[in-house]
């Protein structure tokens, strides 16, 4: 997993390029390297960690003398270059793994992003061939097929190394023959081409290169772009032209950054009101217009099952949809991990809508199940935040949640976002369907549309008192999170957020299981976090409370205002306003996301970027 980027034109490139990576951080960041043309060489900078480790390289170089001046500053002029910022899966983090990966001559470096599957068969073929790895990488492999096949035609030699790999990357490569020259690829992760003044840069994300141009080239997947002398030429793997589609995106480079929070992830929190409003526009804008196709009226009535596959985050957010499927369309919901689903033999008959929810589009586990289901005979639903996604290319419809850039790691608006787009697809189902009476149907439509005025609220008026509460047990050793029905959902997705940013181990469990094994893990003063929103549980669950005061525990609850019984057996409750049950989902979480935030600000750790985690994970 990588962010990677690329430069083509007559600026000095090393700045440029060390900038964009500082956008890209949130794509990985246990190393990072820069490789460039200065003075007719190319020259290469490492460093284990994350970028302030290879600025603090950079200015090493520089007063060792081997260049003008340091990363941002430098002043030699140079034309062409690429960096990238890198997450671990194949090869150890060393010195040698953490820069661009490059050929044993060193005239051919690449950036990598994604996993070559077969990388260890072309590594013993190499060897056959008497070229030999020096590092444990797949991007090594790519760039000694690269060099092999270099005939002084750098992207030919790309598109025939492509065409013996498998697997899913973009990679962007250089060569010391062509110094002007970049030639990238893309299979199934992101890449994209910004097209400025006599300049064109490359990278896993707009946002690399938002603040020198507007104008974008989303390469498709399978497509190849040779950059040189300010033009791109696109092309496929057969080497046949295509015509670069150019597009102006609009966004606010201010989004890019924290606009006055302390973190990213602090103020994705607060972005949640917008995030739901937005996303409910969107959606109801696609839900009306579904006319015909895979979510029409009549198709929806032709749904005799659903499926719903997704990793993490989102597939807690399909945990939620299920129940609103389910309740309210009365279409039976199965909701599996995406990479257990394509692995256990799924029977996916007639009728079934399959459901792949991605925040990035390109979770690689999540398309890999949607590609099964869509194989076997399937409808495929894409739920996803990026257009122009490997997602949105697979599936038989797209609905999109509009929450934004989301750059920490630990996702907080994007699940929000998701839930209620799934809220709002099970209405449509559910009037298409005749499942749910008019008045019923409008009730909760309404009840959808002041979830923004009820989040704000909530962020509100819990933020500081979430901030005391992590405070006080911030050294706490170990969690138990419960809940029942849409309160289990909550408990797991909280538990994740604590065990993502605060690294305290933390279990979430159905209430009603507790006695089953984990009351055992009880002791004196152990946290229990308990979510009591949902009304048709709650004596079951206050009765599952007093076995958990029995044992010592002390009860954090978040309940709906008005809650009373629930102060009884709890030391500590935060309250969310009053409504449908399942609705809850998203204002329960709000409180318990700000309470892994804060714990993890008092252990003074990284809450952007969590150790071992990245934000898009393109690989199994």
């Amino acid at each position: 997993m990588c962010g990677i980027i690329g430069y083509v034109g007559q600026r000095r490139c090393q700045g440029l390029l060390f900038e964009g990576l500082k956008r890209l951080e949130y794509r990985g960041y246990d190393s990072a390297g820069l490789a460039w043309r200065e003075n007719g060489r190319t020259e290469c900078v490492r460093a284990i960690g994350n970028l302030e480790s290879l600025s603090s390289a950079l200015a090493a170089r520089a007063a060792a003398g081997e260049a003008q001046d340091s990363g941002a500053l430098a002043t030699a002029t140079v034309s062409a270059g690429i960096g990238h910022t890198r997450w671990a899966t194949h090869g150890a983090v060393t010195e040698h793994n953490a820069h661009p990966h490059s050929d044993w001559s060193g005239r051919v470096r690449i950036v990598l992003n994604g996993i070559i599957e077969n990388y260890v068969q072309l590594r013993e073929w190499l060897a056959e061939e008497m070229i030999e790895c020096s590092s444990e990488t797949d991007a090594e492999v790519v760039a000694q097929l690269i060099s092999l096949h270099y005939d002084g035609d750098l992207s030919d030699a790309v598109r025939r190394t492509v065409s013996v790999l498998s697997g899913h990357f973009a990679f962007v490569a250089m060569c010391d023959e062509e110094p002007d020259t970049l030639v990238g690829i893309r299979r199934e992760c992101p890449l994209v081409v910004g097209v400025g003044e006599d300049e064109l840069f490359i990278a896993s994300s707009i946002s690399a290169f938002l603040r020198h141009t507007r104008r974008v080239v989303v390469l498709h997947d399978g497509e190849i772009a040779v950059m040189r002398h300010g033009a791109v030429t696109v092309f496929d793997v057969d080497g046949l032209p295509h015509r670069p589609q150019e597009t102006h995106v609009d966004w606010d480079e201010d989004r890019c950054e924290k606009d006055g929070f302390e973190t990213f992830m602090l103020k994705e929190i607060h972005e949640q009101p917008a995030a739901i409003a937005e996303t409910l526009l969107q959606s109801r804008a696609n839900l009306t217009q579904a006319a015909d196709g895979a979510l029409g009226p009549e198709a929806a009535r032709a749904i005799s099952r659903i499926v719903i596959v997704g990793c993490g985050t989102s597939y807690h957010a399909g945990l939620a949809g299920r129940m609103a499927v389910e309740r309210w369309a009365r279409v039976p919901v199965e909701v599996d991990v995406a990479s257990e689903f394509r692995y256990r033999e799924p029977i996916v008959e007639p009728g079934t809508l399959v459901i792949g929810i991605t925040q990035s589009g390109e979770t690689a586990d999540t398309l890999a199940a949607m590609r099964l289901a869509r194989a076997q005979g399937a409808t495929v639903l894409a739920v996803t935040n990026a257009t122009g996604s490997q997602a949105t290319r697979e599936a038989d419809a797209v609905l999109f949640t509009r929450a934004g850039l989301e750059i920490g790691v630990a996702a907080t608006k994007t699940f929000v976002a998701q839930v209620v787009l799934l809220y709002h697809l099970a209405l449509h189902l559910a009037r298409a369907r005749g499942a749910l009476p008019a008045a019923e149907a409008e009730a909760l439509q309404r009840e959808l549309d002041r979830l923004p005025g009820h989040v704000e609220q909530v962020i509100e008026s819990v933020d500081s008192g979430m901030r005391v509460l992590a405070e006080r047990l911030v050294w706490s050793p170990f969690f138990l999170y419960l809940g029942r029905l849409s309160g289990l959902v909550v408990a797991l997705e909280g538990a994740l957020k604590l065990k993502e940013i605060s690294y305290v181990p933390t279990d979430a469990y159905a209430a009603g299981e507790m006695k089953h094994g984990p009351i055992a893990l009880l002791g004196h003063d152990t946290p229990v976090v308990c979510v009591a929103t949902d009304d048709r549980v709650l004596p079951k669950l206050l009765s599952n409370l007093s076995e958990v005061r029995a044992r010592g525990a002390r009860v954090l609850a978040v309940a709906s205002e008005g809650c009373k019984q629930i102060a009884e057996h709890a030391e500590h409750v935060v309250y969310v306003p009053v409504s449908d049950p399942l609705l809850q989902v998203v204002l329960a979480i709000v409180p318990l996301q700000l309470f892994a935030y804060h714990l993890a600000r008092a252990r003074a750790l990284n809450v952007d970027q969590p150790r071992n985690l990245a934000k898009t994970v393109t690989v199994e």
